[in-house]
């Protein structure tokens, strides 16, 4: 990364300002980016994805390997620490390209295997490796007998529009951004539209907030953009505090200049000359490849004053908040920038009306801004053929779970659960038939096997009592307990509860309190416990209702959904862990009924000496008993019976 700007990339940048977009009069400049751009290379370029998924599969030490290797070799070769393609399974990912020749992609390359990798691969010679495939081009000449990358079952059904780049580019190289087109349409935008037409295009694009809540990104905007004052603001929300999600990190880690370029056209169209970037200072890779962004956007003139001498004058400043799920609520991320408690406000006004410093701000989320320079550069009426009737464009899942392939995918709304899975997802693991996707806990909603087919839309999934979330998307197999996967998220909710709204803070602490009755066995049968818990139990629904519908934010309104959706469409589940005290997944501890299968006890007394509890009794080398007044469910004996003797009933 050099710290001047090519004079190549800022000449084309100029011509883009000067010349008619629908003239081809640059064709020498491009020429010579198709280079920049790593399309066309002058010596071997080796890529290695090293995105934070990368990082947690050894890539730091891929990569260590293969530049000692070139060291050692004295071999000139470009080496780029790049982004995810979105198939964290298969990491560490190394990408090789050699002058003349296609791209190829080599999938789990450890430091082990680097040597082996680069022996025959610099010496024109398919290694022996897992290949994913090869980026073919009509400029370069392909690999015999390696079929191209996306025909790869992951990517063949993905329509990748938002990750087009990611894992393809240097993520901190504006040179290569700009190559491939990128900031065009910021600068076609400054140059050629008014903030109200910017708006309106939007608005006609039919683009929707990717948060989970679904408002259209462009009514929004238009709020903002007439409402008097003297200052406004714009705010990327890259908070992603979903447990299940980690789309929007890894297309800011992958391909962060995207992202400067969304917010910069966000901004001049909703007349905000200072935007914000909120983000989670636990994502530090993400937060160094955007500060070395900013910085370039910076040396070639795009942010700050005058830009292009077009008078529109935008800073872009990143700032770090706490890991709290309340801070992906507008409001409370706004109280967190001022310096304040992340604590939501009541609506309205909205903060498009009245937000940070009480001036009109503006608050998009990542997924939603990736999507506005493609609209831009190709028009509303591309973006609106996309999709369906109801929902347009596309939509970035995290896939996880019991799926053979996990990662971050990319398809059309509308396309259905049932094409995902067996799709991108490549079909259950393992043998156990399927139970439920988990889409996004801050939905908390549930996928039942019924409803499979059914096509991935606002509309479609309003119509099953569902909602589409941030789009997190967890595969479920008969081995969970629901119940036990409700309380999860109750204790998950409880615990991010900002505690302003007593319904949130005291209600999300009750559901809690009956989830976890409902999953521990009595500890005295002779109580009136049996009798609570099946109160609580009862009590379950209208609990739930006040807690969504008097909670001031999102937050509450969603927490009791975890537990509303187990009740709808796994209530013998519920049944069984209170009348039967019973968990059918055996996932449950407290629950576990143990006993000795005398046909397979040796009597070799090793669980009789490690019961903590002396709940074991028989004598040496005859068959052993358990006492169930007396065993608490731990599991010990369980774990050290050599014979499979003892089971869980």
């Amino acid at each position: 990364m050099s710290p001047e700007p090519d004079k190549d990339i800022r000449q084309f940048l100029t011509k883009q300002v000067l010349s008619d977009p629908r003239r081809d009069d640059r064709t020498d400049i491009k020429k010579s980016l198709s280079y920049i751009a790593g399309e066309r290379v002058h010596k071997p370029m080796i890529y290695v994805g090293m995105a934070t998924c990368g990082r947690i599969a050894g890539a730091d030490k891929t990569f260590e390997a293969i530049r000692e290797y070139l060291q050692e070799h004295d071999i000139d070769a470009d080496l780029v620490e790049g982004g995810c393609v979105g198939f964290c399974m298969e990491e560490p990912l190394v990408d090789v390209q050699l002058p003349g020749k296609a791209r190829l992609s080599f999938s789990r390359v450890t430091a082990e295997k680097v040597q082996s990798l680069l022996d025959d691969i610099l010496n024109d010679n398919l290694p022996d490796l897992p290949v994913l495939g090869q980026y073919t081009d009509t400029i370069l000449q392909p690999w015999e007998d390696v079929p191209g990358i996306e025909s790869h079952p992951f990517f063949s059904g993905q329509h990748r529009m938002l990750l087009e780049h990611c894992g393809i580019i240097d993520p901190v190289s504006a040179a290569q951004y700009i190559a491939k087109g990128g900031y065009q349409a910021f600068i076609d935008t400054i140059a050629r539209h008014t903030p109200a037409e910017v708006c309106r295009m939007i608005e006609e694009s039919g683009l929707a907030g990717r948060g989970g809540g679904g408002f259209p990104a462009g009514k929004k905007w238009s709020a903002a953009l007439n409402t008097v004052s003297d200052q406004k603001f714009f705010v990327c929300n890259a908070v992603e505090s979903d447990p299940g999600s980690y789309m929007n990190r890894a297309i800011i880690e992958s391909n962060p200049h995207r992202l400067i370029e969304a917010v910069l056209i966000a901004a001049y169209a909703t007349g905000a000359n200072k935007a914000y970037i909120f983000i989670r200072k636990e994502f530090r890779l993400a937060i160094k490849r955007l500060q070395a962004t900013i910085g370039q956007a910076g040396a070639y003139g795009l942010t700050g004053h005058h830009i292009f001498d077009s008078g529109v004058n935008i800073d872009v400043v990143i700032r770090e908040g706490a890991r709290a799920f309340v801070c992906g609520e507008e409001t409370a991320l706004n109280n967190s920038i001022e310096g304040k408690r992340a604590m939501p406000a009541s609506k309205p006004p909205y903060p498009a009306e009245r937000g940070l410093w009480n001036k009109p701000t503006v608050v998009n989320n990542v997924e939603t801004l990736f999507n506005v320079p493609l609209i831009v550069k190709n028009g509303p009426e591309w973006f609106r053929s996309l999709g369906t009737e109801s929902s347009k464009g596309t939509k970035l899942y995290t896939l996880s779970g019991r799926l053979k392939n996990y990662g971050t995918v990319e398809v059309l709304m509308g396309t259905t659960f049932r094409e995902i899975i067996e799709g991108a997802g490549g079909g259950l693991a393992g043998k156990l038939p399927f139970k439920a996707i988990v889409l996004g806990i801050n939905s908390g909603s549930y996928i039942t096997a019924e409803n499979l087919d059914a096509r991935v839309d606002y509309e479609s999934l309003e119509s099953i009592g569902a909602a589409l979330g941030s789009g997190a998307f967890v595969v479920l197999d008969q081995a969970t307990c629901m119940v036990d996967l409700a309380r999860y998220f109750t204790a998950f909710f409880k615990k991010e509860s900002c505690g302003k709204c007593i319904p949130c803070r005291e209600g999300t602490a009750r559901m809690l309190e009956v989830m976890e009755q409902v999953t521990r066995k009595p500890s005295d049968t002779n109580s009136f416990q049996t009798l609570e818990r099946f109160k609580g139990v009862m009590q379950l629904k209208s609990l739930a209702s006040v807690i969504s519908d008097t909670s001031l934010c999102s937050l509450g309104k969603s927490a009791p959904n975890p537990v509303l959706n187990t009740l709808k469409h796994f209530k013998h589940e519920f049944d069984a862990h209170i009348f039967d005290r019973k968990c059918e997944a055996g996932v449950c501890t407290d629950l576990r009924v143990y006993e000795i299968n005398v046909d397979a006890c040796t009597g070799c007394a090793v669980c009789f000496k490690k019961c903590p509890v002396d709940a074991i009794i028989g004598t040496p080398r005859y068959p052993h008993f358990i006492v169930q007044d007396k065993c608490i469910g731990c599991g010990t004996c369980f774990d050290v019976c050599k014979f499979n003797a003892v089971i869980i009933k």
